[in-house]
C-alpha cells in the first residue's frame, strides 16, 4: 500500500479513541441507570432477562450511532480491539496502522469511564458498569467472552462482505447486543470488547479476571476470521475496508485497506 501525500492516519486515531470514549461513557451509563441501586428502570422492568435485553439493544444502539456518525465514518467505528484484530488478519489494515486502533481505543476507554465516577453511589453500586466473571468461574466466563465475540465478528464479517447488507451492518448491533446480552451476560457481563471492559475497571478499582477479557474476546475473534476464511460459502465475502460504515469517496480508506490504488479503482474504492 502506498501512502497518499498529505494524508496522515492520526485522523483516524483521534476518531477511534473519541468513539470509544462515547462507547464506554454513554454505554455503561446505560447499564448503571438499568442496574443501579434504585433504579426506576428496574420498578418499570423488575424481570432482570428483559432489562438485560433492553441494556444490551440501547448499548448496541449507542455503537450503531458511532459508527454513522462523522467520527464513526472517520475511523470506521472499530471502538474494539477485537474488531480491529479481525480486520487485521483480513489483511485490510497495515500493523501500525491497527496499533494505532488498539493505543487510541485503550485510551478512549479511560477517558469516556472518568465521567461515570459522576454516578456516584449508583454507579459504584455496580462498579460503573465494570464486567468481572459470573458465579461459575473465569474459565466458563472466558468461554462466554469468546462465544459471544465470535458472534460479533462473524455477524460483522458477513454483512460487510455481502454487497447488499454492507450498508445495514450498523443495524445489526442493536439487536444483536439485545440477544448476546440477555443470554451471556450472566457468565462474564458480555463485554466482547476488552476496551469497553478496562475502562470502567480501572475507575472502579475492579480488574478482577482482566485477563478474561483479552483472551476471550481476541480468540473469538480469530476463529470467526479462520472460518471465514476456511468454509467455502464464507470465502466469497469480500471484505474491502477495515469499517464498519463507509463512503465509496472515502478519502481516509487508504489506511485501512491494503491494495494498490489501481486495485482499489477496480473495485469501485
Amino acid at each position: 500500500m502506498d501512502d497518499t501525500p498529505g494524508l496522515r492516519a492520526w485522523p483516524l486515531w483521534c476518531s477511534e479513541l473519541i468513539g470509544t470514549a462515547l462507547l464506554v461513557g454513554v454505554g455503561c451509563s446505560l447499564v448503571i441507570l438499568d442496574f443501579g441501586t434504585s433504579s426506576p428502570v428496574a420498578l418499570l422492568l423488575p424481570d432482570a432477562g428483559a432489562r438485560r435485553a433492553v441494556t444490551g439493544f440501547l448499548f448496541g444502539t449507542v455503537g450503531a450511532l458511532i459508527a454513522v456518525s462523522p467520527v464513526g465514518v472517520v475511523s470506521g467505528a472499530h471502538i474494539n480491539p477485537a474488531v480491529t484484530l479481525a480486520f487485521q488478519l483480513e489483511g485490510r489494515m497495515r500493523g501500525d496502522v491497527a496499533l494505532g486502533y488498539l493505543l487510541a481505543q485503550l485510551a478512549g476507554a479511560g477517558i469516556g469511564a472518568l465521567p461515570l465516577l459522576l454516578w456516584g453511589p449508583v454507579g459504584a453500586s455496580v462498579a460503573y458498569g465494570a464486567t468481572v466473571p459470573g458465579p461459575a468461574g473465569p474459565w466458563i466466563a472466558l468461554l462466554g467472552e469468546a462465544g459471544a465475540t465470535f458472534c460479533l465478528i462473524a455477524g460483522l464479517l458477513l454483512f460487510v462482505g455481502h454487497p447488499r447488507l454492507r450498508r445495514f451492518t450498523p443495524a445489526m448491533f442493536p439487536f444483536l447486543y439485545a440477544l448476546l446480552v440477555w443470554l451471556e451476560a450472566p457468565l462474564s457481563g458480555a463485554s466482547t470488547n476488552p476496551a469497553r471492559s478496562l475502562g470502567p475497571g480501572l475507575v472502579a478499582g475492579d480488574l478482577d479476571g482482566w485477563w478474561v477479557y483479552w483472551v476471550g474476546p481476541l480468540v473469538g475473534s480469530v476463529v470467526a476470521v479462520w472460518l471465514r476464511k476456511a468454509l467455502p460459502m464464507a470465502r466469497s465475502l469480500e471484505i474491502r475496508v477495515a469499517k464498519v460504515f463507509h463512503f465509496h469517496h472515502d478519502r481516509y480508506a487508504i489506511f485501512t485497506e491494503k491494495s494498490a490504488p489501481s486495485q482499489r479503482s477496480a473495485s469501485g474504492q
